[in-house]
């Protein structure tokens, strides 16, 4: 803990800024690239929210109050913009979270950077299928391999209620998955 708030008074302090966020980029980069992909489906769109990510970190690190760890603070911060991304291109096509989450599912074949088989395009569109809050978990859960209490933390969720998320999650998918 004492090296993150070392880290903190690096990134806030005018002289440190800039290297201090070099390394905050570099360590942060590809996993948060994973969870927002994970999120938004589209290399593109996920390399935007990426960078999305990375200027509201630097806006508004001074506002970072350490009641949660870092890591914690800034998934928050890439889950918001992902979910915000997807409602709002969402909005723009009428459709709800869930519909384009299918219709981004349409797209992925032709994706060059997906390199799934068909089982991992079958079990993304069955994850499409669930509600909003489900795929969050599920995701985070099962792809990125957080702890309930860090999913906790991103998402201001108790862990009992993630867990129960999951299970149903996990549930939809198995019955999504064994359909023919």
């Amino acid at each position: 803990m004492q090296d993150e708030r070392e880290f903190i008074k690096l990134l806030l302090h005018p002289t440190s800024q800039n290297t201090a966020f070099e390394k905050l980029i570099k360590d942060f980069q590809k996993p948060l690239y994973s969870h927002i992909r994970s999120i938004v489906l589209n290399h593109d769109d996920a390399h935007d929210v990426l960078q999305n990510v990375f200027i509201k970190v630097f806006q508004n690190i001074k506002n970072f109050k350490g009641e949660s760890k870092l890591f914690s603070w800034i998934y928050r911060i890439a889950t918001n913009e992902s979910i915000t991304f997807i409602q709002q291109k969402a909005k723009k096509n009428n459709l709800s979270f869930e519909e384009y989450s299918q219709k981004q599912i349409e797209n992925l074949k032709a994706d060059i950077y997906f390199d799934g088989d068909e089982i991992q395009l079958k079990l993304q569109k069955a994850i499409a299928h669930l509600p909003e809050k489900q795929q969050l978990v599920f995701k985070m859960k099962y792809f990125q391999e957080l702890k309930y209490e860090e999913i906790s933390a991103i998402l201001g969720t108790s862990v009992g209620g993630l867990k129960a998320s999951y299970f149903h999650a996990v549930k939809k998918i198995e019955d999504f998955m064994n359909e023919d």
